[in-house]
């Protein structure tokens, strides 16, 4: 029997597979901007924002760039219960 991939909520109803996210980034920095702008033409961007702020980007291991509503601390918490971030530095 084969087992359900573990998914991940990247905001409003959106999920992805945990096992093929690579980062998690957030979109301030000119490297970002690229990578998104560079997606988009290269076909690989999916915007699961819902038309609200981009807070976090996130890149799988299929070279799909994946812009979410939600801040990378979140989703790496999601990913990771364990997680602590820099609150806990």
């Amino acid at each position: 029997m084969a087992v359900a991939p573990t998914m991940v909520n990247i905001g409003y109803g959106n999920l992805v597979t945990a096992a093929r996210v690579i980062a998690i980034a957030s979109p301030s920095s000119s490297p970002m901007r690229r990578l998104r702008e560079e997606a988009g033409q290269r076909g690989k961007l999916v915007d699961a924002t819902e038309g609200r702020r981009t807070r976090s980007i996130v890149v799988t291991d299929s070279d799909h760039v994946i812009l979410s509503a939600i801040t990378p601390e979140t989703i790496a918490a999601r990913l990771a219960p364990d997680f602590v971030g820099e609150a806990g530095e």
